[in-house]
């Protein structure tokens, strides 16, 4: 199944919130191999938050690599590989905040970039999911921990 974001979506636990949800709409990417979603409800206990506007945004969007690379030929003197082109992947959420009040929200950004090198998509697939597996389940793990060192830098 490709990436389609719509609907609600349980958040991760964070310090301070209650069982968040966030319900995602179809939006338009900024670019043709990308796509987007805006939240457009929230539930649960968020006291604060706000929700997708202009000036605001509260958005996830992901994107796909433009050209896809190949493995090319083996080396003709040494029958290995040579440079191997990595696929990139990203998945970027930009959430409007406020840095001062009264002054007009800034958007604050958070990514997570993919380097798949080419050809592992077919010669070892499961490595593939287990490391997104893994990576996501780690963020989702400690993702309240990363919320407190953001605001504190404790780590």
């Amino acid at each position: 199944m490709s990436f389609s974001l719509s609907g609600a979506v349980n958040g991760t636990p964070v310090s301070g919130f209650t069982s968040p949800t966030y319900t995602f709409s179809a939006d338009t990417a900024p670019d043709v191999n990308g796509k987007q979603a805006y939240v457009s409800a929230i539930g649960g206990t968020q006291a604060g938050v706000t929700l997708h506007s202009a000036t605001s945004p509260f958005t996830t969007t992901y994107w796909k690599p433009r050209l896809l690379k190949f493995l090319g030929a083996l080396l003709p003197n040494t029958g290995r590989l040579g440079k191997v082109g990595r696929n990139v992947h990203k998945v970027i959420t930009r959430k409007g905040v406020t840095v001062l009040a009264g002054q007009p929200a800034e958007v604050m950004i958070i990514e997570t970039v993919m380097h798949i090198p080419a050809g592992a998509d077919v010669a070892d697939a499961p490595n593939v999911k287990a490391a997104l597996s893994a990576h996501f389940g780690v963020l989702d793990n400690q993702s309240s921990g990363i919320g407190d060192t953001l605001l504190t830098n404790a780590m």
